[in-house]
């Protein structure tokens, strides 16, 4: 049975769609069977993947949502799973935000992407859920689907000042709706290592959160040849092997498998 990850954060510009590729792609280079699922209506994961026209796109994510809710029968897996070396993923688009809004008006929606998900556990050994800078009902759906959650932050003062109230959101799920739910850890990136606010703000994170969730040892670092691949669709574990990025990457995937270990 598949681990589900979260990979979430209350802020945008914290690298959770880039850490959801990247990690994809280092889980698969070590052997697992990856399942990744793009749940933001922007698409940008989908986007990496090579399908830069979304709005056409007749089988996403938001489509299987709207199924479930309307109790219409779900389309054949193949129909809306794609791959891309070697790679599972399911794609979204801008009708996401149609789910989204439709979402907020019906009662008992919370587990509509885990009724989506379960029956694919077996086939993967992990399913990665890349989320929507919120904490809307998309969001509520991704912690309900989630056994645990892959906090990104930029060590940036704005992009640190809304983790407790993520925290808090992801308490109230795991006492209301998933009481599995639990947190594998907070990874910093885009981190500048060469100036003070970072190193301050690094340090301050560890002492503030060390004691009650895992700060992950590796740190994603700031470079150039991130923005590199996403212009080319690609990982930068694929574009710049060799870049720091790329390297750090690989070491996580490492760090989050011994930690399961």
């Amino acid at each position: 049975m598949g681990n589900i990850y979260m990979i979430g954060s209350q802020k945008g510009g914290t690298a959770k769609t880039t850490t959801t590729l990247n990690l994809a792609y280092c889980l698969q280079m070590m052997g697992k069977k990856v399942l990744a699922v793009d749940f933001d209506s922007q698409a940008n994961l989908t986007t990496c993947f090579g399908i830069e026209d979304t709005g056409e796109l007749e089988n996403t994510i938001g489509h299987l949502m709207m199924a479930e809710m309307e109790d219409a029968k779900r389309p054949a897996v193949k129909r809306y799973i794609k791959m891309k070396d070697g790679v599972d993923f399911i794609p979204s688009s801008i009708y996401l935000s149609v789910v989204d809004a439709k979402l907020r008006l019906e009662m008992g929606t919370e587990k509509i992407l885990s009724g989506i998900l379960e029956p694919l556990r077996e086939k993967y050994d992990y399913i990665l859920i890349d989320t929507c800078p919120s904490l809307g009902t998309l969001t509520i759906n991704a912690l309900a689907a989630a056994d645990e959650v892959i906090i990104t932050v930029n060590p940036q003062l704005l992009a640190m000042m809304g983790m407790q109230d993520f925290l808090r959101t992801v308490g109230k799920i795991r006492k209301r709706i998933n009481p599995k739910l639990g947190i594998a850890g907070i990874l910093l990136t885009m981190c500048e290592t060469r100036t003070k606010l970072c190193r301050v703000l690094t340090e301050e994170v560890e002492e503030n959160f060390q004691e009650q969730i895992r700060v992950f040892e590796t740190k994603i670092p700031n470079t150039v040849k991130v923005g590199e691949s996403i212009y080319y669709n690609l990982p930068v574990v694929q574009y710049s092997p060799k870049a720091s990025a790329g390297v750090a990457y690989r070491r996580f995937a490492k760090e989050l498998i011994s930690y399961e270990g």
